[in-house]
């Protein structure tokens, strides 16, 4: 079974079900307390990621005020805590209320370790990625300083950038609106020896065609009505350090020649003027068009193309970013609540099922200004789906508690399927890659109905 290097406290004073689950989750560095004193010295010594606790503890068994209590103490000695709570069945009213209190997720007793096995997974890989993201949000002057990422394909894009950035190669970003072109293109400028010199921003869809070339290549005095002086042009602006086209996949074909030939000479004139002035300036552009489709249709110069792509980098929208939204939402939330001097105790669980369910197509963009606004106009302690202006239900209005339970029990049948599959139908082995004892093993094929000649 693989060893797990990160620690998990299970907070339980019934001795037999402590040793149930350290045999059941060996594979993590296990620590135990009994009652909330045990509890917080062992948080305080040890700093577990994820904590188990039982709310019915000493004095009050039959009770959850002990549990509630140091549920409370825990996370506000360590807010970044996954705690996980144990309740009675029936008991609803109770998880309830540890959850709005802060609390990861919840579990019904009678155990079952086979799905407490899966949650404890799930806080744990949702805490060492919010780790990740809270280290990258607190250094300073990091490459990629302003960017938030977890998943795998915005690592990757993380990755490109830094071997790309040193380079003098033009770069073309790629990537719908509101998905962080301008921040990756900040730190493409950032990560490179130009670091020092000026970033120069232009956006080719925003400017009136007629006052775009002016904009880029500057003007010389009396060029046209109204240009009583010499005025450099944003490319020359950017002499030593980067130019940011964005964008430029709106721009006019009039001007597609002259950007060529600036591309290939690194001279530009200025309108009205005749001296060719050399520039010295990295190129970084962005678009969220179809280049290879304006080619077709003649709207863009495939000689343009091929000099603005030397290196393309294409951004994932926000909905195929796996993991990213809840952190990014986080550290909007935290972001716009210090900037507004607004107290809040966080975003509500039903509004962060609201965020993973929508489909985000405004991006991260969207996001951001969502969770600003949601900030401002929150009425209680907590935002809410409503602040945020989405949808509380799934399509098929199946509640939100048996939403969860669901996941969870469609996770356990594909490992279940997966580890039969691989063990070729052999339960032993099957119980092996699993990590758990043949009866557990039972018990799960029992609970999906299947057996080995199934998968």
């Amino acid at each position: 079974m693989k060893r797990h290097t990160a620690t998990l406290m299970i907070v339980e004073d019934d001795l037999a079900l402590q040793r149930q689950l350290r045999w059941s989750f060996d594979s993590y560095e296990l620590v135990f307390a009994e009652n909330r004193g045990d509890a917080i010295a062992t948080l305080r010594r040890h700093e577990p990621q994820v904590v188990v606790l039982d709310l019915g503890l000493p004095p009050e068994q039959d009770g959850v005020e002990e549990g509630m209590r140091a549920l409370s103490e825990i996370l506000r000695l360590a807010p970044e805590t996954k705690v996980i709570v144990a309740t009675g069945n029936g008991e609803d009213d109770n998880a309830l209320r540890a959850i709005a209190l802060g609390a990861y997720d919840f579990y019904p007793k009678p155990i079952d370790t086979a799905v407490l096995g899966l949650i404890i997974a799930r806080a744990f890989h949702i805490a060492d990625l919010e780790s990740q993201n809270r280290a990258l949000r607190h250094s300073t002057g990091g490459p990629l300083e302003g960017l938030i990422a977890a998943s795998d394909v915005m690592l990757k894009v993380c990755r490109l950038v830094e071997k790309v950035a040193p380079t003098n190669a033009t770069t073309l970003l790629l990537g719908e609106t509101g998905s962080g072109k301008e921040v990756l293109a900040r730190a493409l400028h950032n990560l490179s020896a130009r670091r020092d010199g000026r970033f120069v921003a232009i956006n080719c869809a925003a400017i009136p065609e007629n006052l775009l070339e002016s904009e880029l290549f500057g003007y010389e005095k009396g060029a046209f009505t109204g240009a009583n002086r010499q005025s450099p042009g944003k490319i020359e602006l950017a002499q030593g350090g980067t130019l940011f086209l964005d964008e430029i996949g709106d721009m006019p074909a009039s001007l597609q020649a002259k950007m060529l030939r600036f591309l290939q000479e690194r001279v530009v004139e200025r309108v009205g003027g005749r001296e060719e002035i050399p520039v010295d300036v990295r190129v970084i552009c962005a678009t969220h068009r179809d280049l290879t489709a304006r080619i077709a249709e003649g709207e863009f110069r495939e000689d343009l193309f091929y000099r603005v792509a030397e290196i393309s980098i294409t951004i994932p929208p926000l909905r195929e970013r796996d993991g990213d939204v809840v952190v990014l939402a986080k550290a909007f939330f935290e972001k716009a609540a210090a900037t507004n001097g607004i107290t809040l105790r966080g975003l509500a669980p039903e509004a962060i099922v609201a965020i993973e369910r929508y489909s985000w197509p405004g991006n991260v963009r969207e996001l951001e200004h969502r969770i600003n606004r949601a900030v401002i106009m929150a009425d209680g302690k907590f935002v809410t789906a409503a602040d945020l202006g989405l949808n509380t239900t799934s399509e098929s209005d199946t509640p939100l508690r048996l939403n969860l339970r669901q996941v969870r029990d469609e996770a356990e049948r594909g490992a279940l399927e997966r580890a039969l599959r691989m063990a070729e139908g052999n339960v032993s082995k099957a119980s092996r890659l699993l990590g758990v004892s043949r009866p557990a093993l039972y018990d799960m094929m029992r609970k999906h109905s299947m057996q080995p000649s199934q998968v």
